[in-house]
């Protein structure tokens, strides 16, 4: 079976199971996700959606998809989340939504979250792209908004190449993303189609790899946390470096290993490079981004002024991921702790 079948059906009832959520539909993408779950929720042309100013673009983008604008908020500088703080100063008439990000594979503060929507009246689109396997205070990221969304790319703790999935307790929500991702009918093989919708479905061979990494989820989580936990024990006396933590009330399950050095992170990501060691940059922020600085749907309704972003921007600027995939070894971790050891002069 290559079309969506019983191997979709069975990673779509597994997923519900793991995530702790009543209903789910698949997509092609974690963009497309994030779109489809922000439509399902009637968020469109004239809405403002708050979006961390830390997180990867397609957080903006799959916002800007259904006419709607993101309004960009500041970050913790400890945990690198979304500040609830910062979230007052942008409130408008025209505000509809929050969305949270789970940043790094641990969870933002989903109380704080809620508590501020529901005070203001805002539907609320988590983003967990990067959080399978992630919870809050024991409830599982993507469960505590209106829909929450997961992407299963390549480098995603739980991966189908590619792929995405739209989560939610809401049978009326559920409803319209069936018809959104399927034509705009709620079944195949009718040529009758009740509302407008799309073909945004994926595929039994992508979801039968699903499946099966949800069989070993428990192994990719233990594992990627050792190595994460091997090089905090092989990188602790190095005063000039720190790791990505997280709130007490999260657990991790790292996307990767996120540290920051004291100055500027470039040079230390080209000495790595010249070691073969391919490191990522933290994610720039959005309120820099080229396409946003001259989108006048965007700047003409928020100051995108770096003074406004600050700890977003030291976060770029001093970070560095480090790799933390679960087929990595310990000798391959044992030699990026020695490099970076050398770069420091700590051997």
């Amino acid at each position: 079976w290559y079309t969506e079948g019983p191997k979709a059906k069975l990673f779509v009832e597994q997923l519900c199971e793991t995530i702790g959520v009543k209903y789910g539909v698949l997509a092609p993408n974690g963009t497309l996700a994030l779109y489809l779950a922000l439509k399902a929720i009637d968020i469109g042309e004239g809405d403002e959606v708050i979006v961390p100013n830390f997180t990867f673009i397609a957080s903006a983008t799959a916002v800007l998809m259904t006419g709607a604008v993101p309004i960009f908020v500041d970050v913790d500088r400890c945990t690198l989340q979304i500040d609830i703080k910062d979230c007052s100063r942008v409130l408008t008439s025209k505000t509809k939504a929050i969305m949270p990000v789970h940043i790094y594979g641990s969870a933002c503060d989903m109380t704080s979250v809620m508590n501020f929507a529901n005070s203001n009246s805002l539907k609320v689109i988590e983003d967990a792209a990067q959080a399978m396997g992630v919870y809050w205070d024991g409830k599982h990221c993507g469960g505590f908004g209106d829909v929450g969304c997961f992407s299963f790319f390549a480098d995603k703790t739980i991966t189908t190449v590619e792929g995405g999935f739209v989560c939610t307790n809401d049978e009326i929500v559920y409803e319209k993303l069936m018809y959104l991702r399927n034509q705009g009918r709620l079944n195949r093989g009718t040529f009758i189609h009740p509302e407008v919708g799309f073909n945004f479905r994926m595929n039994d061979l992508q979801c039968a790899i699903g499946v099966t990494q949800l069989a070993k989820k428990q192994e990719i989580y233990d594992r990627k946390n050792y190595l994460r936990n091997l090089y905090i024990e092989k990188l602790k006396d190095i005063e000039q470096i720190e790791i990505l933590g997280h709130d007490e009330s999260s657990n991790i399950v790292p996307f990767r290993v996120c540290i920051s050095t004291r100055n500027s992170s470039d040079d230390l990501a080209n000495y790595l490079a010249e070691k073969e060691i391919q490191g990522r940059t933290f994610f720039y922020p959005l309120n820099k981004q080229p396409c946003f600085q001259k989108n006048e749907k965007i700047t003409s309704c928020q100051d995108l002024s770096d003074d406004l972003f600050s700890r977003s921007i030291d976060a770029f600027n001093r970070g560095l991921c480090l790799p933390v995939y679960p087929s990595l070894t310990e000798e391959q971790v044992e030699y990026v702790c020695q490099c970076i050891r050398g770069y420091f002069g700590a051997v």
